[in-house]
């Protein structure tokens, strides 16, 4: 729930500041923490962008087979877009226009889509694979990933957010988290991070990431790590979307002020719990869980 929440929350916060730079957020709102809507979209208050709004429909689509098929993560994924929703990336909008004209559901590898696209709505892969094999986990994360992204960095990038969010929620702590970030940055040095902020990140994964790893690793609460995020300006709904699920998934809903989670509109906060309760009980772990309550 904490994950769920966390993305549609980091989502809301950060798309008021998208695309401004950090001195231009100082200016206009000191420190920007609170969710107000607006911005570049003209958002209502609690309203979310497409990070929050692919996830729920990818969500869906595990529901409704048990899996991830890509034929029908391309065809959720085009009927979301019929639904003309207030943003839509390049490399997605791309993907989908690719399927609707040429009935691929999958891109080809491309040196140029190393987007945020895919990592943004990872997290039904997440929660429905809790408790999965890491083949059948990576196989799920690359199927919805490639029907608009298909590159090396943000596959690795994207997978690494999956693992980072099941062992938060599993109980694993800040050390094994900046553990495996660090198998990320040694198999990928892109990736690597370090004290000085990186402002004004575009959409490219590892833009994205070090700002992620920077907010994550540099605080202790949801709060101060979502604040220093969407602060950092650029694409900060996806920013905040990518370490809202993370925090979230690490500090639990609890930890996630009471102020943003009763901002967010009241149909999202229902999708967004609704869904993340469905996915868990559909997970092995959750099975699992449920089997031995009944032999008890």
């Amino acid at each position: 729930m904490g994950a769920y929440l966390g993305l549609a929350v980091g989502d809301a916060l950060g798309a008021t500041v998208e695309f401004m730079t950090p001195g231009e957020i100082r200016e206009q709102y000191g420190t920007h923490r609170q969710i107000l809507g607006g911005g570049w979209l003209r958002l209502r208050r609690g309203q979310v962008t497409d990070d929050t709004e692919m996830s729920l429909a990818l969500g869906e689509v595990y529901l409704r087979h048990n899996a991830f098929p890509p034929g029908a993560v391309a065809e959720a994924f085009s009927e979301w877009m019929r639904g003309k929703p207030v943003d839509i990336g390049h490399t997605v909008r791309r993907g989908i226009i690719r399927f609707r004209t040429e009935g691929l559901c999958q891109v080809p590898e491309n040196e140029m889509d190393a987007g945020n696209g895919a990592a943004m709505r990872c997290l039904p892969v997440a929660l429905a694979l809790l408790g999965a094999s890491p083949e059948a986990v990576w196989s799920a994360s690359r199927a919805q990933a490639h029907t608009t992204h298909h590159n090396p960095l943000s596959d690795a990038g994207t997978e690494c957010v999956v693992e980072l969010v099941q062992g938060a929620i599993q109980g694993a702590g800040l050390p094994w988290m900046a553990e495996r970030v660090a198998r990320l940055t040694a198999a990928h040095p892109e990736f690597r991070y370090d004290r000085k902020p990186t402002l004004n990140p575009s959409g490219y994964i590892v833009e994205t990431l070090r700002v992620v790893f920077q907010a994550l690793f540099g605080n202790d609460t949801f709060e101060a790590a979502l604040v220093t995020a969407v602060n950092r300006g650029g694409d900060a709904d996806t920013s905040g979307a990518i370490l809202g699920m993370i925090a979230g998934a690490l500090y639990g809903e609890e930890g996630i002020p009471r102020r943003w989670r009763q901002a967010l509109l009241p149909e999202v906060r229902e999708a967004c719990e609704t869904q993340a309760l469905r996915l868990l009980a559909a997970s092995p772990l959750g099975r699992a869980v449920e089997g031995e309550r009944t032999r008890a």
